[in-house]
């Protein structure tokens, strides 16, 4: 089987002014494409463009939602962190002080985990109206 490679060797270099560069990277910034090799291209070659169709209701719930995963992360760690802590303990003087620094941590977890109850049920309002 003769298989064509699709390698692309020739280079097609172009000056551009500050003005032209910002309007290009505009456009492209509106387009799915990843690469602006591939969205200049594309305009050369006359393919179809896909422009990026924006919904605020959409980016503000992945805005949200990165927060709620940092905030998990961030909780999860600090657990984590607290009973490999303890599994290291072998004095009852460390393990009483560890207890009373889980309780501290617990009491921060508890209430991360109200703010992303409460954050939760905005999306949830917000999303179901």
């Amino acid at each position: 089987m003769d298989e064509k490679k699709n390698n692309r060797e020739k280079w097609l270099h172009v000056r551009l002014t500050d003005q032209e560069h910002t309007f290009i990277q505009e456009q492209f910034s509106r387009t799915t494409d990843r690469k602006i090799s591939t969205y200049i291209r594309k305009i050369i070659l006359e393919k179809p463009i896909i422009g990026k169709v924006r919904n605020q209701s959409t980016d503000e719930l992945i805005i949200e939602l990165g927060k709620l995963r940092m905030e998990l992360n961030g909780a999860g760690n600090n657990l984590n962190q607290a009973v490999k802590k303890l599994h290291t303990m072998k004095d009852l003087k460390d393990i009483e002080g560890w207890l009373m620094t889980w309780e501290l941590d617990k009491k921060t977890f508890f209430q991360s985990l109200q703010e992303i109850s409460i954050c939760l049920g905005k999306i949830n309002e917000k999303w179901y109206r």
